[in-house]
């Protein structure tokens, strides 16, 4: 295993550091990264939805959109983040959070924390939450993508500020604040001893817990390659920002799988343009499901035959066509 200590801060080099790796390497790889001022965004959010307009410019907050699917979080230097990516071979491809999440709750452990797996893709304290997951699944060559945040001394009003919770997340359950929900690491040790020092504490783990693991330190023409995929595709809006349906039809509902929310514009009774956001996980692209969907009568009945004939189930994880279905009217 690679184990890369990245020094840089830069949200969009970062974000193409991953896929850099997922798709150029073979190794499997463990990353202890941070970002300076930003907002990652899941994959098949809708950006403008997520954040809060003015607060970002007015802070020159950047906004990325990463590979995995997931909520939208908010990154200081105050948070650490982690990287697997692993290969899967014959175990088959699996969205599997409790895997990774493992080590980190265990050096927590060895700092007289104890930390627990709870919900769909988060670390908690004493049920607060101080650490998201997202996985992303590469098939063409077998890989798993796992990402998490650990809230270490991260400015909470900032991530507040930052962020603008979707109500419709929160539907039939009393609302509660960002702020309310998280926890910084810190503020549970005995003793703080500072983002870098716990930084130090994660790889050493890492390193024990993989026998075969070796540092890795990027070379030119990684950082080269990076700052490519960097600048044509991370940096650029219609990317991070380019997923604007016409409206026509908005709706999002709450499954076990996580929120789903349709955008879609029917014409003479057929739906002619059709995206799906959300906080969700898939076990692939999603793109062959919407294309399917589109030409298609705007009719409950009519709209869930066809998403078993596309066989959705297969597309998202854990979300049924019922369930699916309900997002669309």
């Amino acid at each position: 295993m690679l184990c890369i200590d990245n020094p840089y801060i830069e949200p969009y080099f970062n974000q193409a550091v991953e896929e850099y790796f997922l798709k150029n390497s073979d190794e499997n790889i463990f990353m202890l990264w941070r970002n300076d001022n930003a907002i990652i965004v899941g994959k098949h959010q809708n950006t403008l939805a997520e954040i809060n307009v003015e607060n970002v410019k007015e802070r020159d907050i950047k906004v990325v959109r990463r590979l995995t699917g997931g909520g939208a979080v908010f990154h200081d230097l105050g948070n650490l983040n982690y990287t697997f990516i692993m290969g899967y071979g014959e175990e088959g491809a699996k969205v599997d959070f409790k895997k990774y999440n493992q080590p980190i709750i265990d050096v927590l452990a060895g700092l007289g924390v104890k930390a627990h797996f709870s919900g769909r893709n988060d670390i908690l304290i004493d049920d607060q939450k101080f650490s998201g997951n997202a996985e992303h699944i590469y098939h063409q060559k077998q890989r798993v993508l796992h990402h998490g945040t650990l809230l270490y001394a991260s400015n909470v009003k900032d991530i507040s500020d930052a962020l603008k919770v979707n109500p419709l997340k929160f539907e039939g359950k009393a609302r509660k604040s960002v702020v309310s929900r998280v926890t910084n690491i810190s503020s549970h040790l005995k003793d703080d001893i500072g983002v870098e020092a716990f930084r130090q504490e994660v790889m050493m783990h890492i390193t024990k817990l993989y026998p075969d693991a070796e540092p890795y330190t990027l070379t030119e023409t990684d950082k080269r390659e990076i700052q490519k995929l960097a600048d044509e595709k991370y940096s650029q809006w219609h990317w991070n920002f380019g997923y604007s349906p016409k409206y026509g039809l908005k709706k999002g509902v709450k499954t076990l799988g996580g929120h789903v929310e349709v955008h879609l514009n029917v014409d003479k009774g057929l739906i002619t343009d059709l995206d799906i956001f959300g906080d969700f996980f898939v076990n692939k692209d999603i793109e062959p499901l919407v294309e399917g969907l589109k030409g298609v009568e705007h009719r409950e009945e009519v709209v869930l035959q066809k998403l078993k004939e596309l066989q959705s189930s297969a597309y998202f994880n854990n979300i049924s066509g019922d369930e699916l279905v309900e997002a669309f009217f």
